[in-house]
């Protein structure tokens, strides 16, 4: 591929779209470089010049790139840029092509420009095609990716025995490891399937299928006994949610 693409850089930063530019106006097969400092001026732009390829800032004043990703009626590949891994839950999910966290060098774009390269030239469908859909809420998470060692892996959910809010923080328990994510309990929560997930505590979510047993704590309230050897304790709404199950 050689002169071909049509690229945008959207972020309310001069600087950071200034050092984006720079890294791209090297590669000999992006054909054009466009720029929009705005949400709003984004979804214009994307839906008028039609660029095969976005890097888009998550956190923007008005108008967030999330919101520019579900608004755009044409479908590019997205990569998503941030300096808050906070949002890599929503950037996977929507299906970005990839997501960068902020300060991020030459050859991590390098190597992104070379994937949105061969899915071009094999003609693979824009990721972003799943925006819509996964945005309206109406289909539950069934992974997570959180950041180990420099890189995003996937967790998949259905693997989880419990999660666990610490301060700005989600505390993943699987396979007898703990992982950390950057979101808001009540946030995740909201998302997961809550067929197999219950909160049993404001700061505590647990997965029913690996409950072992239900002890009592007082009067009111249980401690929930997970297949790990974890105890939980339950809060009286928790407690009477539990007494319904049969474990």
């Amino acid at each position: 591929m050689t002169n071909e693409a049509r690229v945008v850089i959207v972020d309310d930063e001069p600087l950071a779209r200034r050092t984006l530019r720079g890294h791209l106006s090297t590669v000999d097969w992006i054909a054009e470089l466009h720029e929009a400092g705005d949400g709003l001026s984004a979804i214009r732009m994307i839906d008028t010049i039609h660029p095969d390829l976005v890097f888009l800032d998550i956190r923007m004043p008005g108008t967030s790139g999330i919101a520019v990703a579900e608004q755009i009626v044409h479908r590019p590949y997205i990569v998503f840029t941030t300096a808050y891994d906070r949002y890599a839950v929503t950037a996977f999910e929507i299906g970005a092509l990839d997501y960068l966290l902020k300060p991020f060098g030459r050859d991590r774009v390098m190597a992104v420009l070379e994937r949105a390269r061969i899915g071009m030239e094999h003609g693979m469908p824009p990721v972003a095609a799943r925006a819509s859909h996964v945005l309206s809420g109406s289909k539950s998470l069934t992974r997570v990716f959180v950041k180990e060692r420099g890189r995003m892996i996937a967790i998949p959910l259905d693997r989880v025995e419990r999660f666990e809010a610490c301060d700005d923080y989600v505390a993943i328990y699987v396979e007898g490891r703990r992982h950390l994510l950057h979101a808001r309990l009540h946030d995740l929560f909201a998302r997961i399937d809550q067929t197999h997930f219950l909160r049993v505590h404001r700061s505590h979510v647990i997965n029913i299928d690996c409950i072992a047993a239900l002890e009592p704590r007082d009067g009111a309230r249980l401690t929930v006994v997970l297949a790990s050897g974890a105890r939980i304790p339950a809060s009286r709404s928790g407690s009477a949610q539990l007494k319904l199950l049969k474990v």
